[in-house]
């Protein structure tokens, strides 16, 4: 690694390492935790939304509890260093106007890189379980519930583009809040989907888990919500 005039000049592998670390665990899993939820809650801005302070609480134990512990670290870049400046600076920064909508874009498409690459740490860490996951199985279970496309005051809401939409959107489309309904039924086959989270969810004991969070998020108007503060009430690690 060489440094001159400001620019860092380094190895193909470190890029990619550092690449890695946003993709994965510092940045982008964050995003798609702020996207998916702002769309359910009703926010139309970033910088809004983690100025709740519920959803601050979940990108921090996201990127700091379950994400960081296992992040491969770039050398050139800190990944602790990354998270601060993200959540304390960019996200909340008003003049950088991006939206939940926006970034809910494609989710399909990015879960098996977002989550499915931290999930795979933990599963390769002898020391460590996929089922000590809490909050990354919660916005995979929040995903499934916006595939409903409806919003957590229970009105109707015009899903961001995505190529899976018209396989997926079917498979929960009857569900009805409030009503009593076969989860697994409808969740199974998206669950044990390798190609949208690089895992049968089942096989790594993470299915059931994700299940009950949206058995949770379906029992009425603002569960979505309520769900959210009982699981940051009984899992949020405090954060130094």
């Amino acid at each position: 690694m060489d440094k001159a005039s400001g620019v860092t000049l380094t190895d193909r592998d470190t890029v990619n390492d550092a690449d890695e670390m946003k993709v994965t665990t510092c940045l982008n899993p964050l995003h798609t935790a702020l996207a998916v939820n702002g769309s359910l809650l009703g926010f139309n801005s970033i910088a809004k939304e983690v100025s709740d302070p519920d959803m601050f609480n979940l990108i921090k134990q996201i990127g700091y509890v379950e994400g960081l512990p296992v992040v491969k670290d770039p050398k050139v870049i800190n990944p602790k260093t990354f998270i601060d400046q993200l959540v304390n600076k960019r996200l909340p920064n008003p003049y950088i106007p991006d939206m939940p909508q926006r970034i809910a874009s494609d989710t399909s498409q990015k879960l098996s890189v977002r989550y499915g690459v931290t999930i795979q740490h933990y599963i390769d860490d002898p020391k460590r379980d996929p089922k000590d996951l809490h909050f990354i199985p919660l916005v995979l279970a929040t995903w499934c519930r916006y595939l409903m496309a409806i919003d957590d005051q229970g009105k109707p809401f015009e899903p961001s583009r995505d190529p899976m939409l018209s396989e997926l959107q079917p498979q929960v489309s009857d569900i009805k809040l409030g009503e009593k309904t076969d989860v697994h039924a409808h969740l199974k086959d998206i669950l044990s989907n390798k190609k949208i989270f690089g895992h049968d969810l089942y096989e790594i004991g993470l299915g059931e888990v994700v299940e009950d969070y949206f058995a949770s998020q379906i029992t009425g108007v603002g569960a979505v919500r309520k769900t959210l503060e009982a699981t940051l009430t009984k899992y949020a690690k405090k954060i130094d």
